[in-house]
């Protein structure tokens, strides 16, 4: 790897292509979701290594509750033993581990191991590492205005007060920094209601490879294409 390259600070990734990768080898779409799973392991260890700081990763989306219900099964009980991996991962990398998105509709078990998870990592000072599940960019921004105008309603705000500041110190991503990079693995070329709001300076990255095929030189593809850019913000080049 070029010591000379610039890392990203915070590297957001679409994880897709686990169940077409597992199509073209025969397998079940499952089978794809758990070899996925083990990916984000490696990629996390690795992206520590080259020196990101922070990780999110969109795990599960709000219309993903729309697949097969075989599916959404399997991806909840891979959920439950992931949650079991990334405290054994985190303890052993000193990770800090945040979860993203609305956690009402998750079972009470997985909310249970959530929260477990977040509390006993919260002082660790490894990768910021952040999971979206049950996430939806636009679900987020209804329940940040709404936890907004509660606070109005309470005297807590004034309509003064609400500027894009405000507003992103309300969204699931608070005190984080937006994401200066993002990837989307299999060739597809769109957002997928992922991080709209924080994504609006960030680079954009597509490759071929499917997630569970996704490695550390993929990754550092993925960096070298960002150096490569002139990042840039209302016309002005970042120093």
């Amino acid at each position: 790897m070029n010591e000379e390259l610039k890392m990203p600070l915070h590297v957001a990734i679409i994880l897709d292509g686990n169940g077409r990768w597992a199509k073209a080898k025969g397998m079940p779409r499952n089978y794809g979701h758990v070899q996925g799973a083990k990916t984000v392991e490696t990629i996390c260890e690795e992206a520590y290594r080259m020196g990101i700081q922070y990780l999110t990763v969109y795990a599960f989306s709000t219309e993903n509750w729309n697949r097969p219900q075989d599916e959404v099964d399997a991806l909840m009980k891979l959920l439950r033993n992931y949650m079991k991996t990334c405290l054994k991962t985190a303890e052993k990398n000193r990770m800090c581990v945040r979860v993203l998105g609305e956690k009402s509709r998750l079972d009470e078990d997985i909310r249970t191991r959530i929260e477990e998870l977040e509390e006993a990592t919260k002082n660790n000072d490894g990768l910021h590492f952040q999971i979206a599940i049950n996430y939806g960019g636009r679900d987020e921004m209804v329940r940040a205005t709404r936890k907004i105008l509660d606070e109005v309603r309470e005297g807590k705000l004034s309509a003064e007060d609400v500027d894009e500041a405000c507003i992103a110190a309300h969204l699931d991503t608070a005190g984080l920094p937006e994401p200066d990079l993002l990837i989307r693995t299999c060739n597809e070329q769109r957002i997928s209601n992922f991080l709209l709001w924080q994504l609006a300076y960030t680079e954009f990255y597509f490759t071929p490879v499917a997630w569970p095929d996704f490695t550390k030189e993929e990754l550092i593809k993925a960096v070298e294409a960002y150096n490569r850019r002139d990042r840039r913000y209302g016309a002005l080049k970042e120093e």
